[in-house]
């Protein structure tokens, strides 16, 4: 008789989004060297052996955290481009909705995670896709000396605006905040590609 295989547990999809939830949390309070397993696991209200379950270590909860995060931003920014093509309007939809869903994974993603020794790098390759976005925006309205600043600043402002907008803004008005940062974001490229200071009032 053939030997067979020990079949694997499943593993529970709502469990592994909660532990990632609170890991998140932990991570974006504590930072990755101050926070243990045991941690994540007591804000999951579970034990650190569920925890491991689903995550081979601590390291490797971490870069799911990110990987989460920035998985769902690329799903809803292509959708948001099949519909508005590079409108700014969509960009900030796509960002805002994240940091509504998953505020600390969006904060680790975008600020904590550049500033961990073991994931500047990685956190760098996420940063690079996005940036490449904002190329694609501003790329035929200036000259190519200029694309790559304007590039990062562009990603920069949009990124720095809804942490503040989560930090400060009214959920309720989420859709007046896009609304307001498109046309923000329109008018400065348009400014970039004026090449001209405004008129002092």
């Amino acid at each position: 008789m053939a030997n067979v295989a020990p079949v694997r547990p499943q593993r529970d999809p709502a469990r592994r989004a909660a532990i990632l939830a609170a890991a998140a949390r932990v991570f974006a309070g504590s930072g990755y060297a101050a926070t243990a397993v045991d941690d994540v696991a007591a804000a999951a209200g579970i034990t650190k052996l569920i925890v491991y379950r689903h995550f081979e270590s601590k390291e490797a909860l971490y870069r799911a955290v990110l990987e989460g995060v920035f998985q769902r931003q690329a799903e809803l920014f292509v959708r948001h481009m099949e519909r508005e093509g590079l409108r700014a309007g969509g960009t900030t939809r796509a960002l805002l909705t994240v940091g509504r869903e998953s505020p600390d994974g969006f904060r680790l993603l975008w600020r904590h995670a550049a500033r961990e020794p073991q994931f500047a790098d990685y956190a760098s390759q996420f940063r690079a896709v996005a940036v490449r976005a904002a190329r694609a925006v501003v790329t035929p309205f200036l000259p190519p000396e200029l694309v790559e600043w304007a590039a990062q600043t562009l990603f920069d402002h949009l990124v720095d605006a809804v942490l503040n907008w989560l930090d400060h803004g009214d959920r309720a008005l989420d859709d007046d905040f896009v609304a307001r940062e498109a046309a923000a974001l329109q008018a400065t490229v348009a400014a970039w590609a004026a090449g001209e200071p405004p008129a002092r009032a």
